[in-house]
């Protein structure tokens, strides 16, 4: 797809500022569509393409705007749908169904009237799948709707119903679900497992965080871009594809990042019900500061469970191939 006209949504984001740098470099025209109070440090500078390479150009606008969307849209052949909030703990739960549900919503129905897109590429999450106590699941698991840990996972889920029933009308929409990302770059307030490392280090965690037998599937910034291109390329519209990585326990994270600094390990085991007090008086600061809190009860509640998850998939159809954690 030389030259292809590409819509990032979500483009000032962690995951979404690499995407455009990955497209922007192979050559694509990328149209980075962000919000006027938006951070753009994380993006390449818009540039007319007179080096020969990529053209970047930013675009104004909000997921949750429409008419700002569907204009954003027009003459696009790709959007990469990456634009959600992803919270630690949010004070007004009806802002997260607005972008993470109705933002899919509106570029659906963008793709219907544009007329010239060819491909959507949105960006689910491992949560839209549930938890997988005991086992380790793919991309045939859909989430019970019984139980969420947090209104970031069940928005994820409803979106999920969304962008499925979507591909089953015809429309050519690849889901992709990253894990739990992390790597270098900006350290957002979802990047929990970089915020996690700086206070390891930096004294304030003296302990490990979790329990030894927890499992989350800790997936490469780096290798869910190339992930995402590899969709864009290769993936097949309608079917889903884990973009996870190594299964492990924060624990482990811990271990490997002491290894690797040849520093001691944490020496024990900070147990849930104290962080999840840590938790509560943490959001009752952030209430006050305005500041999101570092540790919130829906972290600690979605920390009971495991969400480990099978790549498979993506290794066999999109040539996916995620680091280890160590490497990673």
């Amino acid at each position: 797809m030389n030259k292809t006209v590409i819509l990032v949504t979500g483009a000032s984001g962690y995951l979404g500022g690499r995407l455009c740098h990955q497209l922007f470099n192979a050559g694509h025209h990328v149209k980075a569509f962000v919000r006027h109070t938006s951070n753009l440090s994380s993006l390449p500078p818009p540039t007319d393409g007179g080096s020969g390479g990529g053209t970047l150009e930013l675009v104004f606008g909000d997921v949750t705007d429409y008419q700002s969307l569907r204009q954003a849209c027009s003459g696009c052949h790709v959007i990469f749908h990456a634009a959600a909030v992803v919270e630690l703990w949010f004070p007004d739960p009806s802002r997260l169904f607005s972008v993470n549900v109705g933002g899919l919503k509106n570029v659906l129905q963008a793709y219907k009237e544009t007329g010239t897109i060819e491909k959507i590429v949105y960006t689910s999450s491992f949560f839209a799948l549930g938890s997988t106590d005991g086992y380790v699941a793919d991309e045939t698991q859909t989430h019970t709707g019984k139980f969420f840990c947090k209104e970031y996972e069940k928005s994820k889920a409803v979106a999920d119903k969304v962008a499925l029933d979507a591909a089953s009308e015809g429309i050519p929409i690849v889901p992709v679900y990253p894990g739990l990302i992390y790597g270098p770059g900006k350290v957002t307030d979802a990047n929990i497992v970089a915020r996690m490392i700086i206070e390891r280090f930096s004294g304030r965690l003296p302990g490990y965080f979790g329990q030894a037998n927890e499992r989350f599937s800790f997936s490469h910034v780096d290798d869910v871009v190339e992930g995402h291109i590899a969709a864009m390329e290769k993936g097949k519209p309608g079917e889903r594809y884990l973009l996870t990585g190594e299964n492990a326990s924060f624990k482990q994270v811990c271990d490997i990042a002491a290894m690797i600094t040849q520093t001691r390990r944490p020496s024990f085991g900070i147990p849930l019900l104290i962080i999840e007090a840590y938790g509560w008086i943490s959001v009752l600061f952030s209430k006050l500061t305005g500041n999101l809190p570092l540790i919130s009860p829906t972290i600690v509640s979605a920390v009971r469970h495991q969400w480990a998850y099978s790549c498979e998939k993506a290794k066999a159809e999109l040539d996916y191939n995620p680091r280890s954690l160590k490497e990673g």
